[in-house]
């Protein structure tokens, strides 16, 4: 399974980021062979507006099933449960960290938005 999770640096070293749409790093992992992926954000990371739907394209784009991060606000899950992606909330976490716990099925799907339009 291919796995996006938000991130704050390009390694699996790299602590989660809590923004969606603004992540400074969006880290593509494959759940079975390990290898992984880093893409910048930063052109959302700066957008105006619009940034969590930008950010749920093109993880999409990137073929990814499942995200992990922070805080999803509506538009952003609209548009992952619109391409089928799974999402799942972790913090205080690193990359490597929320892929072992997805791993072990200690992450739970939200089915909702868990934060407003435009948090920061």
């Amino acid at each position: 399974m291919r796995i996006a999770i938000t991130a704050q640096g390009k390694e699996l070293s790299s602590e989660i980021d809590l923004r969606f749409g603004r992540a400074k790093w969006i880290i593509v992992v494959d759940s079975k062979t390990g290898e992984f992926a880093a893409h910048d954000n930063v052109v959302n990371l700066n957008a105006m507006q619009g940034a969590g739907i930008q950010t749920g394209q093109n993880i999409a784009k990137l073929g990814a099933e499942a995200v992990i991060t922070g805080n999803v606000g509506p538009n952003a899950f609209k548009t992952l449960y619109s391409a089928g992606v799974k999402m799942f909330l972790a913090e205080n976490t690193t990359v490597r960290e929320a892929i072992d716990a997805f791993k072990a099925g200690k992450l739970e799907e939200v089915d909702q938005a868990n934060v407003e339009g435009h948090w920061v």
